[in-house]
């Protein structure tokens, strides 16, 4: 019996995952929210879809993190902020699809490579590389498709939400 609980269990955190989304520690794990990390490397790593969040750490005798509009991050200027953020351990809700743009507001620090540019997708759409040929014949491209439950107008999270509850009642019927 408690090896049935502990599966419902893995199930149940494994679809709230599914419909919370992840949460991103800016620069981890090769660094954080300072001078010595770079975001361009480390945003390519990584996938931001809706629902994700993300997680600026720093000291706030040294950093700080301000949203900005593209020009204000391409120009490294935060005197036109979309919002301010001061706490040395910020979350930042990523609920929309589009990019969004972050840099350190002290001065100096931006021009320094202090700022990173996060492409938010929806979690709905996912890339494909599809190849034909054999050995030097063999030609590949990349192309971004829906995802099968997308294209047979499945809602995930509808999903999610019965996954949950068929869990829930599993595990009422065990106690």
């Amino acid at each position: 019996m408690g090896a049935i609980v502990l599966i419902l269990i893995t199930v149940a955190v494994a679809m709230l995952r599914m419909v919370i989304g992840a949460s991103h520690t800016v620069g981890v794990p090769a660094g954080s929210w300072n001078l010595q990390t770079n975001y361009t490397l480390w945003v390519s790593s990584t996938r931001f879809t809706i629902g994700d969040e993300l997680q600026f750490q720093y000291s706030t005798t040294v950093h700080n993190v301000v949203e900005v509009r593209k020009a204000g991050y391409d120009a490294c200027n935060s005197s036109s902020p979309i919002a301010t953020f001061l706490t040395g351990n910020d979350v930042v809700p990523l609920a929309v699809i589009g990019t969004r743009y972050f840099i350190c507001g002290v001065p100096g620090h931006c021009g320094a490579g202090m700022k990173v540019q996060v492409n938010v997708k929806s979690k709905a759409v996912r890339p494909v590389q599809r190849c034909r040929g054999t050995g030097k014949r063999l030609r590949c491209r990349s192309e971004t498709v829906l995802s099968s439950a997308t294209t047979a107008g499945i809602d995930q999270s509808a999903v999610a939400r019965l996954g949950l509850a068929v869990v829930a009642t599993g595990l009422m019927l065990f106690f």
